[in-house]
């Protein structure tokens, strides 16, 4: 039912104990969306023995439910007007919490793709609502402090994600990292629909861009399909690859003239026209490509090359959460004392900086050694995810706010998908470059090659194996070197962003608050 035009024109903020259980139902609700996209990434080997398929079948896990997220997002905008913000929120809840459970019971690998891509396509829309109703429900001078909780359960999700999903897969099994989402989604749902059902906005009935729609689920489809399958088939040395790429090219090409043009865009690209809403979005997507790259090298390199279990490289990732979120709230409260500008500017140059420290690492690190950056970088979150979304929402009217979080939500998860594929590329490509490069030193006249295999004998080894010993350690400290060109290249792509970010133009107001464009 749409709202009255009472309601409609700003219902009264909510404050004492209802405000406290919304940002309890929001936050967790976002969490537990942001929470499925790493979950599921330690419990892979898992659910593909489990289910009798390889682990790069499993892997389809993932991509399935990020394609349906980052396809329904942009969505976001049209929902909200089409059904009013309270009663699409909820119903992704609800749809997540279902789908969620069914991924748990499912049988076989089909199956489970199917029920994850529905669990993503079902969450896609509760990120951005869950910004837009914290929003319109925290008095104006507290919004900061609802924007810094919001961006905190963003944060946090993806670090606590693979220590859960390692912790519940290891003692339990991999369905129960679905099945948790079941109490935390009922009640997330329950709750908001008790505090803000009266509060409903205005709805209006906008027809559906149907080319619009189908040219964005077949771009992002074959974009994201492309970026999973891309390394296994060697880039566009593959045909399918390449149809992929031209698809998704030509797709998402004609996506931009089509809903430029459009009616009732599906996808509301005239918000680009607002100069701090493209600053605000091109800092968040390539600073989280560089974020998301190290966040995804970091523990794979750990497991693969130094030998760590899932849990204790998880518990070497989760270090980065201990500042963030003690820094968060405080940033939150005194966000309109400073120029963000320059807050984003302290991230990137410490964001730089443990990146460069990470490259300096030898196969040797201990891990006391590796945690002390991953602390450090904790500074850095809040400001790089709170502030940049002040930026991007600043001047937008409340009405757009669903809109422009849904597409920076898309533009982020994109960011996210992208740099996973084109980082795991990158180790790669360097590791077998420095492997070469390693084993022209080793040759069976050199005398260290044969002190080695003469040590290696004595020791019980055979000739065979004392060479298959050498390649195993050129291996690791190839990959240690091409994770170290990695994480130089993260720390310069942050370098190079600063720039970018003073092209945003103050006063950047409250969230959402009509200030200058």
């Amino acid at each position: 039912m749409a709202a009255t035009p009472q309601d409609v024109t700003s219902p009264k903020p909510l404050s004492g104990t209802p405000l406290v259980l919304l940002t309890i139902a929001v936050a967790f609700s976002t969490f537990m969306e942001v929470l499925d996209m790493t979950i599921v990434n330690v419990a892979v080997p898992h659910i593909a023995g489990s289910l009798g398929v390889s682990p790069s079948e499993g892997t389809w896990t993932i991509s399935s439910y990020a394609l349906a997220s980052a396809i329904m997002q942009p969505l976001t905008g049209w929902l909200a007007r089409r059904f009013g913000e309270v009663k699409t929120f909820v119903t992704s809840v609800m749809l997540f919490v279902i789908f969620s459970m069914l991924c748990g019971l499912a049988s076989s690998m089909p199956m489970l793709v199917i029920f994850r891509l529905l669990q993503g396509a079902g969450s896609g829309p509760m990120v951005a609502l869950s910004l837009t109703l914290l929003l319109s429900s925290y008095p104006k001078e507290k919004q900061g402090i609802a924007l810094a909780l919001w961006a905190m359960t963003v944060v946090v999700a993806p670090i606590f994600g693979p220590i859960l999903g390692g912790w519940l897969t290891d003692n339990y099994s991999w369905p129960w990292i679905f099945f948790i989402n079941a109490p935390v989604g009922l009640l997330a749902g329950v709750i908001t629909w008790a505090l803000l059902h009266k509060r409903e906005t205005k709805t209006q009935k906008a027809p559906i861009d149907v080319i619009g729609l189908l040219l964005l689920v077949v771009g992002v489809g074959a974009l994201q399909f492309m970026l999973d399958n891309g390394n296994d088939n060697d880039w566009f040395a593959s045909p399918m690859i390449l149809v992929l790429g031209i698809t998704a090219l030509v797709c998402l090409t004609f996506l931009v003239v089509w809903e430029l043009n459009a009616k009732h865009p599906v996808v509301d690209l005239s918000l680009f026209k607002q100069r701090n809403f493209t600053v605000g979005v091109i800092g968040l997507s390539l600073g989280m490509f560089a974020f998301f790259g190290i966040n995804v090298i970091f523990p794979l390199w750990l497991q693969l090359t130094l030998g760590y279990t899932a849990t204790w490289a998880g518990l070497a990732t989760a270090p980065v959460g201990i500042l963030a979120f003690l820094i968060a709230p405080i940033l939150g409260r005194n966000m309109h004392r400073l120029d963000l500008r320059a807050v984003v500017t302290f991230s990137f140059v410490v964001f730089a900086g443990t990146s460069y420290w990470f490259s300096t690492f030898d196969s040797g690190a201990s891990f006391d050694t590796l945690i002390l950056p991953r602390f450090v970088m904790g500074l850095a979150i809040p400001c790089f995810f709170i502030p940049l979304n002040q930026i991007y929402l600043s001047g937008l009217p409340a009405s757009e706010i669903a809109s422009a979080s849904g597409l920076s939500n898309f533009f982020r998860t994109m960011g996210s998908s992208i740099s996973t594929a084109v980082m795991v590329t990158l180790w790669q490509h360097r590791g077998e470059t420095h492997h070469a490069t390693l084993t022209e030193d080793v040759s069976l006249g050199h005398p260290a090659t044969t002190q080695f295999i003469e040590q290696t004998t004595h020791a019980g080894l055979s000739h065979t194996q004392s060479l298959g010993l050498i390649d195993r350690l050129l291996t690791r400290e190839a990959l240690t070197l091409a994770v170290n060109d990695v994480f130089l290249g993260c720390a310069v792509l942050f370098v190079l962003l600063i720039p970018v970010l003073w092209f945003a133009r103050p006063p950047f107001g409250s969230a959402g608050g009509a200030a200058g464009h």
